[in-house]
């Protein structure tokens, strides 16, 4: 198990997970990764998702992969 960090960021902010998550490999870390934008994007807000990316990163602070959240949104119409 490995301590894996799932960061928001667009060109205007970022939103730091302070506490992360025990994950045991890749698939799980983009099962999880795939979780969290879901969450955000589910969650009724103002927020235009599009420009948003997750960043996946291990406990040193080296990113593992990027998620866009436009990859779970699908194109608009």
């Amino acid at each position: 198990m490995a301590q894996v960090y799932f960061h928001c960021s667009n060109t205007e902010r970022v939103m730091i997970d302070q506490h992360g998550a025990a994950i045991g490999d890749l698939a799980e870390a983009r099962d999880h990764a795939a979780l969290v934008v879901r969450s955000l994007i589910m969650t009724p807000s103002t927020e235009d998702w599009r420009s948003w990316v997750l960043h996946v990163s291990d406990a040193s602070g080296d990113e593992i992969f990027a998620m866009p959240f436009v990859s779970m949104l699908g194109k608009p119409h």
